[in-house]
């Protein structure tokens, strides 16, 4: 007879990236029963459960105290028998969000855990793309230095598939910038603000997404989408709003 696994300690619990409605009913039923919810910002996350009428004790747990935070955490779930849901704002927490550290010791200390399924900001942004899915690289949030950021977008665009990154609004024009100047005609998708009331996918060129927002200046959460380099434009292509 297969194993019996033991019963998670610790939930890590994926929460909308934008419209509320997509919580999952397992998250929900996990957030109203765990004893205590670590979250990236305890006012955020007070609001989606104000939402869903739960009320549980916040920790905060973001990218600045999750080294001195984890130790906490697991002590309270080893010795004081807590049940933990992990949180981060919107998505998938350990992707681009704290909870990796925090996975790591529980493989360590043998302490039992599970990872619920739920939005996803990378898969959204893929499918809704167009771009190939079935081979894909996400790259987490693009290198500060513009050196590193053109190098990294100039491999992408040399690759085999579709690759995604997080950039923010603020400095996605000076990504697509230094984009256009090394392939200004490879095929590009900038998703926005997904799954809320003004989510968009711009795709063209490098060179045709720089010249839009250059002069239309983004706002909102972004996903910058690269097209493997064998895939063609399609010949109507337009906004999906």
């Amino acid at each position: 007879m297969p194993e019996e696994r033991p019963t998670p300690q610790i939930y890590f619990v994926p929460t909308p990236i934008g419209n509320l409605g997509d919580i999952t009913q397992r998250a929900v039923e996990i957030l109203s029963s765990c004893d205590l919810i670590a979250c990236e910002d305890t006012r955020h996350t007070k609001r989606l459960l104000n939402h869903l009428e739960i009320s549980k004790p916040l920790v905060s747990f973001n990218a600045q105290s999750e080294e001195r935070k984890t130790p906490e955490l697991i002590n309270k779930v080893q010795s004081e028998g807590l049940t933990l849901a992990v949180v981060s704002d919107a998505g998938m927490p350990a992707i681009s969000d704290p909870g990796q550290r925090l996975i790591q010791v529980c493989l360590t200390e043998g302490v039992h855990y599970t990872v619920l399924p739920g939005a996803s900001a990378v898969l959204t942004a893929l499918v809704g793309s167009g771009f190939p899915a079935h081979h894909f690289q996400f790259g987490g949030f693009l290198p500060m230095k513009k050196g590193k950021k053109q190098t990294l977008m100039l491999k992408a665009t040399e690759a085999d598939h579709t690759s995604l990154f997080f950039e923010s609004p603020h400095r996605l024009p000076t990504a697509l910038s230094l984009l256009s100047e090394v392939a200004p005609d490879h095929p590009v998708c900038v998703a926005r603000e997904l799954t809320k009331m003004f989510e968009t996918y711009h795709r063209g060129t490098a060179a045709e997404l720089n010249e839009y927002f250059s002069q239309h200046p983004p706002k909102g959460e972004i996903v910058l989408i690269i097209a493997p380099n064998s895939y063609k434009i399609p010949t109507k292509l337009g906004d999906n709003h």
